[in-house]
């Protein structure tokens, strides 16, 4: 009997998904979460063979869960409505043994979980065809500054926590912002993360 946890945030997808998996002969859902601290505590409680995760949930994302559980002995799934190259790359470079869309037939899931069980990952047609070689086109400093704005630090605060001037930085968010095509902080912030590469 392989053992399920399914973390989903909506109620009643949670409920039918619970319903549609316990149909299945050799399926039981044994636990049920709405966010993804709840799945990691059920996991640690519960020792299921695979944990089912939405990616968009309160408290805690799925894929800030499945980067914690990576190295459970559970197999990570990840069940979205969002097929976003981003979430897609860091759910890969997470580990998770399969990314699957929710608009997909029932039957593909209970498919999915057996062949995720077998030894293999499963990942949904729409992603593996789209091209997801996007690069991160900052340096490593850029990266540092990027990742400071998005802590909502100042020109100032980032020149004195890299220990360099003020226009040092201003030349800094000035390439952030071209090699990105954005017009300004923010969009570079929301581009940054939805490419997956904000840690």
């Amino acid at each position: 009997m392989i053992k399920i946890v399914l973390a989903e945030d909506q109620g009643m997808l949670l409920g039918a998904l619970s319903a549609l998996l316990d149909l299945e002969e050799d399926m039981e859902v044994v636990g049920k979460a709405t966010n993804g601290q709840e799945a990691i505590e059920l996991v640690d409680q519960l020792s299921p063979d695979v944990c089912i995760m939405d990616i968009e949930m309160p408290i805690k994302t799925g894929l800030d869960a499945a980067e914690e559980l990576i190295n459970k002995d559970c197999k990570i799934i990840i069940l979205t409505t969002f097929a976003r190259k981003g979430y897609f790359e860091r759910a890969r470079k997470a580990g998770v043994n399969g990314y699957l869309l929710k608009d997909g037939p029932s039957d593909d899931l209970a498919n999915a979980i057996r062949t995720i069980m077998d030894g293999h990952r499963v990942y949904a047609h729409e992603l593996i065809d789209q091209d997801y070689s996007n690069k991160n086109p900052l340096t490593n400093r850029e990266i540092e500054v990027i990742e400071l704005i998005a802590q909502g630090k100042s020109t100032k605060q980032i020149s004195e926590e890299l220990s360099i001037t003020s226009g040092t930085v201003r030349n800094y968010v000035s390439i952030i912002l071209d090699k990105l095509n954005v017009s300004n902080r923010i969009e570079a912030i929301s581009k940054f993360k939805e490419s997956g590469w904000l840690k």
